[in-house]
């Protein structure tokens, strides 16, 4: 997939078929419809693109990152994705401006589909029915998709943002069709988790939704290859002074007073060095809820039980 970050990239393509919105989730809507782009594109031997927008125009935390976004609709086989930078002015454009200027001036889209919930322009004017509308007089058609529903109920972003941040992750997995997971790029810590046995990679999250505090068995995506780990989540441990361990990344280890989450992986038989690296981490279920640990013996103990918790536990010594 040819990703354009702008509009001044942009060149002719045959036949456009251009999808419009956010993705974000990539749930189960989503990938209906991208789907159904890419076909369509390829039966009128076209181009298909998706149109997609950065930060959230409705200023909501991202479920995704936009660049783990990015590789799930690649994966759908869409030609070419242009992400539009949202920004105050371009807040501004009118619908009737957004669909002349830009799909139809500078895209000069064949097709154009969206969401039957998809609204644009300035103050979210637009709507399927605008592009109906404005379609003879800028010459372009357009598909417009139902919302698809999950057991009578509305699959749509804001629904799965509301289940995983409650700690539903299996509701929540099957609106978006995999599981839930995070996207993020390993950095240092103090090693604290590397003494007690049990070294971790420190996880630096791109986007803003994440599961309550506690440690989740997972699977962890590294360079295309699946491992099995235990994850946490969680606010920075607090131990007496006497144990002289100071505020670390630890799994489980317990929350400071500034409440901040952190995120941090111990994948199984795994030894690379792999600072700087991005991972994609998959929760498979809950094992138990955040803890604080009277010791760091207290803690290590634990691990061991959250490890032979795991669904692909390994053997310990």
């Amino acid at each position: 997939m040819n990703i354009i970050y702008g509009l001044s990239k942009v060149k002719r393509y045959r036949r456009p078929v251009v999808v419009l919105g956010v993705f974000d989730g990539m749930h189960l809507g989503h990938r209906r419809i991208l789907k159904e782009v890419v076909t369509l594109a390829r039966r009128i031997k076209g181009t298909s693109i998706v149109l997609t927008f950065f930060p959230h125009p409705q200023k909501k935390e991202s479920i995704y990152s936009l660049s783990h976004r990015l590789k799930l609709i690649a994966a759908v086989r869409i030609d070419v994705c242009i992400v539009i930078r949202f920004n105050k002015n371009f807040a501004q454009v009118s619908a009737e401006g957004f669909v002349k200027n830009i799909l139809s001036n500078k895209l000069k889209a064949y097709y154009i589909c969206v969401g039957k919930n998809f609204r644009f322009g300035k103050a979210a004017q637009g709507n399927y029915k605008t592009l109906q509308r404005l379609s003879r007089r800028y010459n372009f058609k357009v598909k417009v998709f139902a919302v698809i529903k999950l057991k009578r109920q509305p699959v749509s972003s804001s629904l799965i943002r509301r289940l995983i941040l409650a700690g539903k992750l299996d509701s929540a997995r099957r609106l978006l069709g995999e599981p839930v997971s995070i996207l993020g790029t390993v950095i240092k810590g103090n090693f604290l988790a590397r003494r007690l046995g049990f070294p971790t990679a420190n996880i630096d999250p791109h986007h803003e939704v994440l599961a309550p505090p506690g440690v989740y068995a997972v699977k962890i995506i590294f360079n295309k290859r699946k491992f099995n780990g235990i994850c946490y989540i969680g606010g920075r441990p607090t131990f007496k002074k006497s144990h002289q361990v100071t505020p670390s990344t630890t799994l489980g280890a317990g929350r400071s007073p500034s409440h901040q989450k952190h995120i941090e992986v111990h994948i199984f038989n795994f030894k690379k060095n792999i600072y700087g690296k991005d991972l994609q981490i998959q929760f498979v279920k809950k094992i138990r809820a955040e803890q604080k640990f009277s010791s760091p013996q207290a803690l290590a103990r634990q691990i061991k039980k959250d490890i032979l918790s795991h669904p692909k536990a390994i053997s310990l010594p």
